[in-house]
């Protein structure tokens, strides 16, 4: 992997924006440039999170006190599941969405981030939860001891600097990094980047109805690839150079046995490829049957 950006994304960047710039080599062998984000974007996104689970929180604590106000008994009650509910809402939240296929939380969409795994691999459950996890003993975990207040005596206020010291530390750490990682990022092998504001023209997964065209795949070459291999793709499509997309279209060609069709380019094949592996995959999502990857050998 190289971590220089290409010339065609930087030539005609300041050096700050060239810096952020990154060249992965995925295991199909496409090149693939990122572009990481800023400390300030994942900040922003961070916080958006933050209001977004107090707002859950705060309803379901005012769900829970109208229920315990019609029955006294329940006051106590209510407010351990209240402590329950929010320690599972900041557990369960981060993971669950960057989980999903766009691996990122409502924060992230809405400033445009999302986690990839470094050096072109695969971005499993297991780096997910290990970077999620670090987030309660980096973020969460503390401060939930500093909003206790110190205490009267001097451990309370000797804990109270310590923890101090501990939450500034996690929170400049992307500073003090150039890949602007922090402590889950440095364990689970991920990075933050955000997604081109390059797009496709239209959805490929629309290109049928706006052009006809003569690919047809059958149901066994696409099951040769899986939810991993269709993101390589959509970055490919997004981001690449013709000489990747072609290399890419010739590995494709190559596994499935395709002969290639009179006037077909490699960017309208990769398109109705692309296309073709969306829309049989997001089907059998909707049966509960997922491939990951092109070594999942599920049905």
């Amino acid at each position: 992997m190289s971590a220089a950006p290409h010339s065609a994304y930087s030539a005609n960047l300041p050096v700050k924006d060239r810096l952020r710039w990154r060249r992965v080599v995925t295991p199909e062998g496409a090149a693939i440039h990122l572009r990481l984000a800023d400390a300030s974007e994942r900040a922003a996104a961070l916080l958006i999170d933050i209001v977004i689970m107090f707002i859950v929180m705060m309803i379901a604590f005012f769900s829970l006190f109208a229920l315990s106000t019609r029955a006294g008994d329940w006051a106590s009650v209510s407010l351990v599941i209240s402590y329950l509910f929010f320690f599972l809402l900041r557990s369960f939240y981060f993971t669950a969405f960057e989980m999903g296929r766009r691996a990122a939380t409502p924060g992230k969409r809405i400033m445009k981030l999302r986690v990839v795994a470094r050096e072109g691999r695969q971005l499993t459950a297991n780096a997910i939860f290990a970077r999620n996890v670090m987030r309660e003993l980096e973020l969460f975990l503390p401060i939930s001891v500093l909003l206790t207040g110190p205490g009267s005596d001097g451990v309370s206020a000797l804990m109270t600097l310590c923890l101090s010291l501990w939450l500034a530390t996690f929170m400049f750490l992307p500073l003090l990094n150039r890949d602007r990682l922090r402590a889950g990022d440095l364990i689970a092998g991920t990075w933050v980047i955000r997604n081109p504001d390059l797009t496709l023209g239209e959805d490929v997964s629309m290109e049928e109805a706006r052009q006809p065209h003569g690919f047809r795949f059958s149901d066994t070459q696409i099951a040769a690839y899986g939810e991993h291999e269709l993101q390589v793709l959509e970055d490919v499509l997004r981001v690449g150079s013709p000489d990747i997309q072609k290399a890419v279209a010739e590995r494709i060609r190559q596994r499935i046995n395709w002969a290639p069709q009179p006037d077909e380019t490699d960017r309208l094949f990769l398109e109705a490829f692309y296309r073709d592996l969306r829309k049989t995959l997001e089907t059998r999502m909707l049966f509960g049957d997922r491939k990951r990857d092109k070594y999942d050998k599920s049905s």
